[in-house]
């Protein structure tokens, strides 16, 4: 089958699922007045036969089947969405919170789903159940608790993917907070999950129902469908050709009901994606700078500190980060090594962005004058994208795709800055423009940039609130030789025109030489060597940095092959 066909075939399908719903509710919400007869009033005799005054004929007691049919259509359609949407918002919570935070609340969030999830759902049901008592509170509470798990395990899935792409952790990056985050990226992307979810959650509900209420569990005084089962089985309907018009309408109705929401919950979750989404609505979060920390013994403290750092990945210390070094304001650092050699993990340490298998057993990192593995989140979160900010290595991944650049700049500005978006749009246009690129450019998507354009980009949005230091990650990595010049190039005229603490993380010795104030050379996690550039290029003292310098291809080397 084609794709066509079988996207014409799922719509079909939703089609129908929906007009079954749709014909299902609109009975339920028009039940007192599409009900013939009150559904608990005697109004013939028992076991009375279809006719034309009561087709479905009457119960044992002369109830008009009818009647209760259409009745018992509220009540088992209410539990089945109520507890359908308890459950959902259960586990909705519960999978962000477990995938979003990790650690021990993972932990121990996901041990309870794995407890739930093990357990046979039947039979909890039950148990739960009967020490609860019977009642429409009994059935939803019991429906909730043993179908969020499934959806919460889903959830926490996605969650861990998407906290872990570039452009979330570019907004970390800037400062933004947990609940920021949550509500701006984390939300809208797992939404279009949580609602086919939710549908077809709503389906295994009324099922529950239809059980609980079978088993005496259900309301007696509100007879939904499983409790017209409950009664013609109590009551001996099978003993008699009763069981035909009292049996098979209540059990086809749950079947017609659970077969719509499948179908339209099936149909929602095969063109479900996790992708963001946009969202029109704003609010403002204003932050303020964190204070900078008094000199030591009346000596300024430089932008950028690195002292005595050290990173261990796990619990062994072999392949730990140790490094000392500082960038003063107006400087530009370059730090240079082979990959794997710990660049990344030290930009990452500035910002307080290290991987969770990461830790900092000594050392510090003073970003004016504060120690950023000693902050709170709070002000570790006001100190990102405010006094320090990040140049991520691949802009395409750092900016969200579904949002034109404008509108991200903004964003930028507004987490950290107390001001209204029209200021901050006319910032945005000041950025761009600082950049090298027009203003019109504001209303562009990330796609419609080239790779050097979409770089710029990432350069404002970490200049937008005016930053002391600048670390910059591999920032012209994927860039032809001419792009990479050119953002090297601007990078060392912002640096120059803002008085910034300029790191550059890079392999690329050659380029960096023309501009870096000074180098620094990392091997297996250490700083081997630091110098001027000049130093660095012609007269190295380590022998790695040695084996460095010669490996690179230099103009003036191969002139001098040429001339021989």
């Amino acid at each position: 089958m084609s794709l066509l066909g079988t996207k014409t075939r799922s719509h079909r399908l939703a089609l129908v699922g929906a007009v079954i719903l749709g014909i299902l509710l609109l009975c339920a919400a028009a039940a007192p007045w599409l009900a013939p007869y009150d559904p608990t009033e005697r109004v013939t005799r028992p076991f009375a036969k279809p006719s034309a005054d009561h087709w479905l004929g009457a119960d044992d007691v002369g109830h008009d089947l009818l009647s209760m049919l259409i009745q018992g259509a509220q009540i088992s359609l209410f539990v089945g969405v109520v507890a359908a949407l308890v459950a959902t918002t259960i586990g909705t919570a519960v999978g962000i919170a477990a995938g979003y935070v990790r650690g021990a609340v993972d932990t121990v969030l996901m041990r309870m789903v794995d407890v739930v999830l093990s357990l046979p759902v039947l039979p909890l049901t039950i148990v739960i159940g009967v020490f609860a008592g019977p009642g429409l509170g009994t059935q939803v509470m019991v429906i909730s608790a043993v179908l969020w798990a499934g959806l919460a395990r889903e959830l926490r899935a996605q969650v861990l993917t998407l906290r872990e792409r570039d452009y979330i952790q570019a907004e970390r990056a800037m400062g933004a907070g947990p609940v920021y985050v949550l509500r701006r990226h984390v939300l809208p992307a797992i939404l279009p999950l949580v609602i086919p979810q939710f549908v077809l959650t709503v389906k295994t509900a009324i099922l529950l129902e239809a059980s609980l209420a079978f088993l005496g569990l259900g309301d007696i005084s509100a007879a939904s469908w499983g409790s017209m089962l409950s009664m013609a089985h109590a009551r001996n309907a099978f003993l008699t050709d009763a069981w035909v018009w009292w049996v098979l309408p209540p059990g086809i109705a749950i079947a017609v009901t659970v077969l719509g929401f499948a179908l339209l919950g099936n149909a929602i979750e095969e063109r479900s994606r996790p992708i963001l989404t946009v969202r029109a609505q704003n609010r403002l979060r204003r932050k303020t700078r964190p204070a900078e920390a008094p000199p030591v013994d009346g000596t300024p403290v430089a932008p950028l500190v690195v002292d005595g750092l050290t990173v261990v990945y796990g619990e062994e210390s072999s392949g730990a980060t140790k490094v000392s070094f500082a960038v003063e304001a107006g400087e530009l650092v370059g730090l240079v090594g082979e990959s794997g050699s710990g660049k990344s993990t030290v930009a990452a340490a500035t910002l307080g962005l290290l991987p969770s298998a990461a830790r900092i057993t000594s050392g510090r990192v003073l970003v004016s004058g504060r120690d950023v593995a000693a902050l709170p989140d709070e002000e570790l979160r006001a100190l990102r994208g405010n006094r320090i900010s990040l140049i991520p290595q691949e802009a395409l991944s750092a900016l969200n795709p579904v949002r034109s650049i404008g509108s991200q700049m903004d964003e930028a500005i507004l987490v950290h800055r107390s001001r209204r978006r029209h200021e901050a749009r006319e910032r945005t246009l000041e950025l761009l423009t600082q950049v090298g690129l027009g203003a019109d450019r504001a209303d562009a998507y990330p796609h419609q940039l080239s790779g050097g354009m979409r770089q710029r980009v990432v350069i404002a949005m970490a200049l937008a609130n005016e930053p002391d230091v600048v670390i910059a990650d591999e920032p012209t990595s994927g860039l032809d030789v001419l792009r990479e010049a050119e953002i090297l190039a601007l990078l060392d005229d912002l640096r120059a025109r803002h008085s910034l603490a300029l790191l550059i993380v890079t392999h690329n010795l050659p380029v960096i030489e023309r501009i870096a104030d000074r180098i620094a050379v990392m091997k297996d996690g250490e700083l081997v060597e630091i110098g001027t550039a000049s130093q660095i290029g012609t007269d190295p003292r380590h022998p790695y940095t040695r084996k460095l310098v010669d490996a690179a291809p230099r103009l003036e080397s191969l002139r001098e092959k040429v001339a021989r």
